[in-house]
């Protein structure tokens, strides 16, 4: 269990679910998370949910963060995705040396954030790499205070190697307000999360604020640290799609118990074929979500032990997210349909919901390609394991 009590996070999200609803609008118009909505999240504790204890964290278990996450994009689905970022962007600290994480995750208000695909370059300079680089989906970045994105290491202008020839790649951190901020956050769904692209030039980084998650070993012993680092990415992706479908469930229930069909003889929730959509789509979520639960405490058991999780583990845990995203995002279309002539406004809860569901499953742990990596494990094949 984490520090504080999940009923304590969980009632700090209750609390806050009026007024975050209430502003929705105003949250994808901003085409970002408004500063005073992430500092009361901050302040309830929510960034710091898989923060190393040492630096004040609270080391909450992957099911306890799927909860919280859902919880909160039931709510709205940016808001969740722009925690669930925080939140797995720190854990860096409890790969990084203690000196260096400290400066970076000492200050528990501090919000961070980060890119891991290699957009960047850092050139190897001995005792510090000069970085830079341009990154996009930089979720929640301009209320950061400290941001880190992936590059490919180079030394004398040489791309370095590992011993298997795959390029050497590094996350590099540094404070948000050394880097260039461009607005690119022009799309469909998850607006509000304002993951609009971030720049470094010339930008000079001590070694020791760098952490190769492919590479390195966790410094710290903890079985959430030993847990798959981008199978708990995946977790947070599928824990944010599913409070989305649960939101949209919830909605649609409510419209088609008050709308009235033609004629007004009797209420969208008596015909029988809005019965059977609604039961198939919430079997559907029920399903996934069990799937979900089940991958995530078994690879929690393994995590928990002293042998290193099994490949087949780590598969089906990326298997189930996937597959949650996917399913969330196919109920949130159904009820997009059954809303009718409704949803098709930009102000229909549903068709933001609908629009969120489906720019989540293009996020790269959950995208399609990670049901071809699940069946080359499933079927034997030999399969890269660095980054799952």
């Amino acid at each position: 269990m984490c520090g504080m009590s999940i009923k304590e996070l969980q009632q700090a999200i209750e609390d806050m679910t009026t007024g975050i609803a209430a502003r929705s609008a105003e949250i994808e118009e901003a085409r970002r998370l408004p500063a005073d909505i992430a500092e009361d999240l901050a302040r309830a504790g929510l960034f710091n949910i898989l923060k190393p204890k040492e630096f004040g964290g609270l080391e909450c278990t992957p099911r306890e963060m799927m909860d919280l996450i859902a919880s909160l994009a039931q709510i709205n689905a940016s808001v969740g995705w722009c925690v669930m970022i925080g939140a797995t962007s720190t854990l860096a600290g409890a790969y990084m040396e203690k000196s260096a994480a400290q400066e970076i995750y000492g200050n528990p208000g501090n919000i961070h954030g980060g890119v891991f695909a290699p957009m960047g370059k850092a050139e190897d300079m001995g005792d510090h790499y000069m970085l830079n680089g341009q990154w996009q989906w930089g979720s929640g970045s301009a209320n950061c205070a400290w941001l880190s994105g992936g590059a490919m290491i180079f030394k004398d202008g040489e791309l370095q190697r590992l011993e298997n020839g795959a390029p050497l790649h590094r996350m590099l951190f540094f404070p948000a307000s050394e880097a260039e901020f461009i607005d690119t956050w022009h799309v469909a769904g998850l607006k509000g999360t304002g993951s609009g692209d971030f720049k470094v030039s010339g930008l000079r980084v001590p070694k020791q604020r760098s952490v190769g998650f492919t590479t390195d070993q966790p410094r710290l012993a903890d079985p959430l640290y030993k847990f798959p680092l981008f199978g708990l990415l995946a977790l947070g992706v599928a824990s944010v799609t599913l409070g989305n479908a649960r939101g949209a469930l919830s909605e649609i229930t409510e419209v088609l118990q008050s709308k009235r069909t033609a004629g007004g003889a009797r209420s969208q929730a008596q015909r029988a074929t809005v019965q059977a959509d609604i039961a198939r789509a919430s079997a559907a979520l029920r399903g996934a979500q069990a799937l979900l639960e089940k991958e995530v405490e078994t690879a929690w058991q393994e995590a928990s032990g002293e042998d290193a999780i099994s490949v087949a583990a780590r598969g089906d845990l990326r298997l189930a997210c996937a597959h949650m995203a996917e399913v969330a995002a196919d109920i949130c279309k159904t009820a997009y349909t059954l809303a009718g002539g409704s949803s098709v406004y930009l102000s229909s809860d549903l068709q933001r919901r609908f629009r969120d569901a489906h720019v989540a499953t293009q996020h790269l742990v959950v995208a399609p390609a990670t049901f071809e990596l699940a069946g080359r494990i499933l079927l034997g094949e030999p399969v890269d394991t660095a980054t799952l």
